[in-house]
Parts: structure tokens; C-alpha cells; sequence
């Protein structure tokens, strides 16, 4: 027992419940996208690639990644690509919309659409009234074609290339156009999604797609849901991951907390919490497991405190200066390397940590590089934020 009585819940048992409910050993491994996208809550969706290498290194049968994803995404459309948490795009099981909107999107919506009209009447640019035309023609444009680049869009209503200063006389001044300014303040209040790319899976440049329909959630308990469904894949976790994680203020957290029946146990960190009921033994992975997880991964970038499976000193290597997590290795529920892919297509990891890793461990770690370039093929990977080691490697 931990600190009051409390059941204390050891890294090493952090990392057996890591390994499954992350659907990482390789019993776990899932047989879809939707299936790896419900177990994690949400990819990281800020770097295209990133979303199909996260889903590949969970899937039972890698082979189907790239066609599966692509159909949940832009066929079935029972996942969607939107703003969430801390301001940032992920996917998210397209159920889950309401929930993300109201627990997290409208605040964000409300603050970047006052910024726009704000910069917009600073620069002299036309007021509310003609912003709310634009919107509605823009929108109306976009239902009439299903799916559009900014620059479609444009044609259709030629408002949208109108362009204003942007901070006028400052260092970091600049010109931005109504389009690009719009279309971020829509999506942000889940009026618009991004939809297929114009280029392959690993492509930036994005159409957009009307929003699904979904009911307006009461934002308490959405953000109940939305932290019951994050526990039940992450926990425990302590209050300080939870307020990274949803970018929530701690009222808002402790609130959520409170709605859930949220469980108090003992971490080596301190206080941690999980859904009620789930603070028993967990049942460890039957196997000794191998990951080669990409960068911005929803595993690596779960938790605020990371010690329990990223040893502090290979944080510079394998993070950007902004804490962005670049490709990693794993063996059993701990961060042990990198990974990389060079010019000629070929994956390279190396190991920086090697308490516990012996031959096995390599042997395991060289299965899963093999098995990542059987499906990635000839297409050719570089992670949108680069990292010392990833960078290293590829050269």
C-alpha cells in the first residue's frame, strides 16, 4: 500500500498496462484503425505520416495499414481529423466529436475568433458583419463540393484572397489572407474538418470537409467523458499529465475527476488517479514485446511525467527544443533508442539505453524494423519536427 492507505501502483506495472492498452504487445495488436484509435482516445494528427505509422505499429496485419486508415479517414469517415486538445490536430473516432468540441474546442473557437476580428480591425480590414458573409458563403461553397482546397474555395467566393497586415510595424509583421485565417477559426469550432490530402498519405496539404453533424454536449460533462475515456486507456495518471494533456485549466480537471468517481492510488510521483474500479493488479503482457513507435506517437506524448519509461537523459536526443518526441524504440514498456529512415528507403534504429536490452531485445527490435519497412515500401518518411537523433540516423 502507498501514502494513505492507497494502492500503490510501481512502474514496472505502469508499463504492463502501457503495453496492452496501448495495443503494443503484440498479443494486444488490433485488427483496425478505428479499434487502435478507440483504444488510444486520439493520434497525434499535426504531422500526416505520424497517424499511419501509429496505426501500423498496432495493427495485427501491418500489411493493411495504409489502405485501412485511408478508408476510415476519407471512405467510412468513422475517423476525423480535427483540432483538440491544447490547440493541436489529432484523429479522433468520429463519435468522439461532440465530446472533443465541447470539452476542449469551443474556448479555443471563442478566443481565435476574437483574435481575428481583432487583427482584422486593426488593419483596417473589413468588420464582423462582412467576416459572418464570407463564413456563411464559404461554407455554403464547401457543401456544395464535399471536399476543397482553400484556393477551390477562393474561386467560389473571391472574398476569401483578401489579405491584411498582421501586426503592423512589429518585428514579426506580415501579410495573412482571409482564407487561411478563416478556415483555422472554422475548424477550431468544428465547423470544418481537414479531409483527404492532395497528395499521398504522408502529404501536408489538406482539403477541408464540412464537419460531421453532431448535438451540442453541456462542456462539464463532455469533459467527464472525454477524461473517463483517457483514463481508461492511460491511467493512472497524475493531476499534472491530465492538465497537459487537455490543456484544461485544474478546476476544470478536478471537476472532470470529481463527475468520474475518479480512484486515488500511490505513484512514485505521488498521487495519481484511475476510473473506478481499475485500481487492481493489472495482468501483464504474455510476452516480451518490441515497438518502433513515430514521431509525435500518442504513447510517447501521454503523459506530462514521462521517468517511468523515458529515462531523462535520452530526453535530448530524442526530443526537438519544443518537446516534440521524435521516432523511438521500445522494449517492454520503456523508451530505449531511435529510429530513422534514410534517403534509400532503409529503416535504422539505435539502441542508447542498454540496461536490460541484450540480444533478445535486439533481435525482437530489428523484427519490428523489418516488419515497419514491409508496409512503408518505397514511400519515403521524414518527420515534420526533426530531432538530434532521427536526424543523425538519416544522414
Amino acid at each position: 500500500m502507498g501514502e494513505g492507505g492507497r494502492r500503490h501502483i510501481g512502474a514496472a506495472e505502469r508499463r504492463d498496462r502501457l503495453a496492452l492498452r496501448q495495443r503494443l504487445a503484440g498479443a494486444a495488436r488490433a485488427g483496425s484503425p478505428e479499434e487502435v484509435a478507440g483504444s488510444l482516445v486520439a493520434l497525434h494528427g499535426t504531422d500526416p505520416a505520424a497517424v499511419h505509422l501509429a496505426v501500423g505499429a498496432r495493427l495485427a496485419d501491418a500489411a493493411k495499414t495504409v489502405g485501412e486508415t485511408e478508408r476510415a479517414l476519407y471512405d467510412d469517415g468513422s475517423l476525423v481529423r480535427m483540432h483538440g486538445m491544447r490547440h493541436t490536430v489529432f484523429v479522433f473516432p468520429t463519435e468522439l466529436t461532440p465530446v472533443v468540441h465541447a470539452s476542449t474546442g469551443r474556448t479555443v473557437a471563442a478566443r481565435e475568433r476574437a483574435k481575428l476580428l481583432k487583427n482584422m480591425a486593426e488593419a483596417g480590414a473589413p468588420d464582423a458583419a462582412w467576416l459572418t458573409e464570407v463564413e456563411e458563403s464559404a461554407l455554403a461553397a464547401l457543401a456544395r463540393r464535399g471536399q476543397a482546397t482553400a484556393a477551390e474555395l477562393a474561386r467560389d467566393e473571391p472574398r476569401l484572397k483578401e489579405q491584411f497586415v498582421y501586426a503592423a510595424g512589429k518585428s514579426y509583421e506580415g501579410v495573412h489572407t482571409v482564407s487561411t485565417r478563416l478556415l483555422k477559426v472554422l475548424g477550431v469550432e468544428g465547423k470544418v474538418v481537414r479531409g483527404r490530402p492532395l497528395g499521398s498519405w504522408t502529404s501536408s496539404q489538406f482539403r477541408w470537409a464540412p464537419a460531421p453533424r453532431h448535438p451540442e454536449l453541456d462542456p462539464g460533462e463532455a469533459q467527464a467523458e472525454l477524461l473517463r475515456r483517457w483514463l481508461t486507456a492511460c491511467g493512472p495518471a497524475t493531476e499534472d499529465d491530465l492538465r497537459w494533456w487537455t490543456g484544461w485549466r485544474v478546476t476544470e480537471v478536478r471537476r472532470a475527476l470529481t463527475a468520474i468517481g475518479a480512484e486515488a492510488v500511490s505513484l512514485d510521483e505521488g498521487t495519481g488517479y484511475v476510473v473506478a474500479g481499475d485500481a487492481g493488479p493489472a495482468a501483464g503482457p504474455a510476452e516480451p514485446w518490441a515497438a518502433l513507435l513515430p514521431a509525435l506517437d500518442p504513447t510517447a506524448m501521454g503523459w506530462r511525467q514521462r521517468d517511468w519509461y523515458l529515462a531523462p537523459q535520452l530526453r535530448p536526443r530524442l526530443f526537438d527544443r519544443s518537446g516534440n518526441v521524435g521516432p523511438t524504440v521500445w522494449w517492454n514498456g520503456r523508451v530505449v533508442g531511435g529510429w530513422a529512415q534514410r534517403a534509400d528507403g532503409e529503416i535504422v534504429w539505435r539502441v542508447l539505453d542498454d540496461a536490460g536490452v541484450g540480444r533478445d531485445a535486439e533481435a525482437a527490435i530489428e523484427t519490428e524494423a523489418r516488419r515497419l519497412s514491409s508496409w512503408v515500401g518505397t514511400t519515403r518518411i521524414t518527420p515534420r519536427f526533426r530531432t538530434p537523433l532521427e536526424r543523425e540516423l538519416s544522414a
